[in-house]
């Protein structure tokens, strides 16, 4: 699956790259520059809107960014995490230690395949019935005001786009599909979950705790007698449609991101702490391109010295104070 619990040395599957060799472009444009970082702000730990002068006006000088539209939004697991979906590196993933496993094992290790798919179907549900929240609401908004040109995802669980947001790019994939290995066919997470359900009719698992993407914490011996299904075409190996460590995103798809991000007018992080390349790159070729760079996120990331301005901030609430901020949509025919 996609974490691990603690004292679990049996690697479980990740949907995350630490690196990404696919699609990657210079380190070094000569000739660009970059803006000057700003201040972070960091306001206090509630679950209302920043209130302090300073923060405050961070959210005006943020608000009078994004009113120039082209906004594009990178977003990450901390958008989620007030959906009740668990993250890596966040307020929630510091509280777990997860061990990943790589593609490489995932389709060598008949029985790494068989924990992987034993812990998701009962894990995955607990994403499929999780529900967009205000973080989500309000990025699909500023969407429909025209302001956000483009979305990034580096979340799995399509619920940006239950939001009500569009041309939303999945950068490391989607539960919700299946991919076999060998014909390539994608199929829907439902239909394979009916498939296993009827494979498993004398199964009765039940999970410790959830961990992230739909990771659910099982006994050994549960694992053991779980019964995995292969594809219905060719029989190849069945695999979430996600990138696993060690498993490049496709070239086409990280070019198209950097060509999203070399058309904005901000590159707005929410919810990322910016740790693995397969994000980060981005805000480093945005600060190449001189492409001011915001960061809302609970915690310090990697990509701070990068942006203009910074919040460490429940994402829900702050986006909701910027929506109020940029009023009626007034803001975007100034």
């Amino acid at each position: 699956m996609l974490g691990e619990c603690p004292g679990d040395t049996s690697p479980a599957a990740v949907t995350r790259p630490d690196a990404d060799a696919a699609g990657t472009r210079p380190d070094a444009d000569a000739g660009l520059t970059r803006p000057d970082p700003g201040t972070a702000i960091t306001p206090p730990d509630t679950d209302t809107a920043p209130t302090r002068p300073d923060a405050g006006a961070a959210l005006t000088r943020l608000a009078d960014l994004i009113a120039d539209g082209d906004v594009v939004v990178l977003s990450g697991a901390g958008l989620s995490t007030e959906s009740g979906i668990p993250d890596y590196r966040g307020e929630t993933g510091r509280k777990r230690r997860a061990e990943p496993m790589t593609y490489q094992t995932f389709v060598g290790s008949a029985a790494a395949r068989r924990r992987y798919w034993a812990r998701s179907h009962l894990g995955w549900r607990h994403v499929a019935r999780a529900t967009p929240n205000a973080g989500h609401r309000a990025v699909a908004e500023l969407q429909r005001r025209g302001l956000v040109r483009g979305i990034i995802t580096q979340n799995v669980d399509g619920l940006q786009q239950a939001a009500g947001a569009h041309d939303v790019i999945e950068l490391h994939g989607s539960l919700d599909r299946v991919m076999c290995l060998n014909c390539g066919r994608r199929t829907s997470r439902e239909v394979l979950d009916e498939r296993l359900s009827a494979a498993n009719r004398a199964w009765s698992a039940e999970a410790g705790a959830i961990n992230p993407d739909g990771d659910a914490v099982l006994e050994d011996e549960d694992v053991a007698s779980f019964r995995v299904v292969d594809c219905v075409d060719c029989g190849g190996l069945l695999k979430p449609d996600v990138i696993f460590f060690g498993e490049n995103v496709p070239r086409s798809r990280v070019d198209e991101c950097y060509g999203l991000t070399e058309r904005a007018g901000l590159l707005l992080v929410l919810g990322s702490s910016l740790t693995v390349l397969s994000g980060y790159r981005f805000v480093r070729h945005a600060a190449r391109l001189g492409i001011p760079v915001a960061i809302v996120n609970q915690g310090g990331t990697r990509g701070d010295e990068h942006a203009l301005v910074t919040f460490d901030a429940p994402l829900g609430p702050t986006l909701t104070a910027l929506l109020r901020e940029l009023g009626d949509g007034s803001y975007a025919t100034r």
